[in-house]
């Protein structure tokens, strides 16, 4: 390997392979909108863009998204914050192949979150998730280091999931940042009082 920044990494069909801890597993495999279960667990829900730009695709996307590996991609990068604090680290790539019929909402999208778009429309398809450890090295870890500022070599985990809409493609991959596991989720209704005596 020539440099760390070139570091891949290995995505599977089951998250059995990751052996990630049973409470991270729960996350990675849930499905439906991960924007609406992270409201569920907090009390002020915020996406937070770090930007949204013509980019290389990264050498573990190019395959998924049947693109050559020195192709340029519309990327989008942004951090879920629950109550502040970040939780997941979002990359999507869109080729720039794609018209504005196929994603009319991704240019405008500003801080809302991607997922409320993709879970709504009913002519998106949703493909299979796939899941992987992201370790020091590869691109998404340095970036997801990077917009928290920290350091370290710790192991992160990550899915991605390819959605169709018309003819375009777009690859969404969620990295959970270590606060996700201590959220709890919020019950709405109020407790029930016993009257009793």
């Amino acid at each position: 390997m020539r440099g760390a920044s070139l570091r891949q990494a290995s995505w599977h069909r089951h998250v059995n392979r990751l052996n990630a801890p049973p409470p991270l597993r729960d996350w990675l495999t849930s499905g439906g909108s991960l924007t609406a279960r992270l409201v569920a667990h907090s009390k002020a829900f915020r996406v937070q863009r770090l930007h949204q730009r013509r980019a290389p695709c990264l050498a573990d996307e190019a395959g998924a998204l049947g693109l050559p590996r020195t192709v340029q991609v519309l990327e989008r990068e942004v951090l879920l914050r629950c109550d502040e604090t970040p939780v997941v680290f979002a990359h999507t790539v869109v080729p720039l192949s794609a018209s504005a019929s196929d994603w009319p909402l991704f240019g405008g999208l500003g801080e809302r979150s991607l997922g409320s778009t993709l879970f709504y429309d009913p002519q998106v398809l949703r493909g299979e998730l796939e899941f992987a450890r992201i370790r020091a090295g590869h691109p998404l870890m340095e970036r997801a280091r990077a917009a928290l500022g920290v350091d370290g070599d710790t192991v992160l985990y990550a899915r991605r999931c390819l959605y169709r809409r018309h003819r375009g493609i777009l690859l969404v991959t969620e990295v959970f940042l270590p606060p996700v596991l201590a959220l709890a989720r919020r019950d709405p209704t109020p407790a029930p009082t016993n009257n009793t005596k």
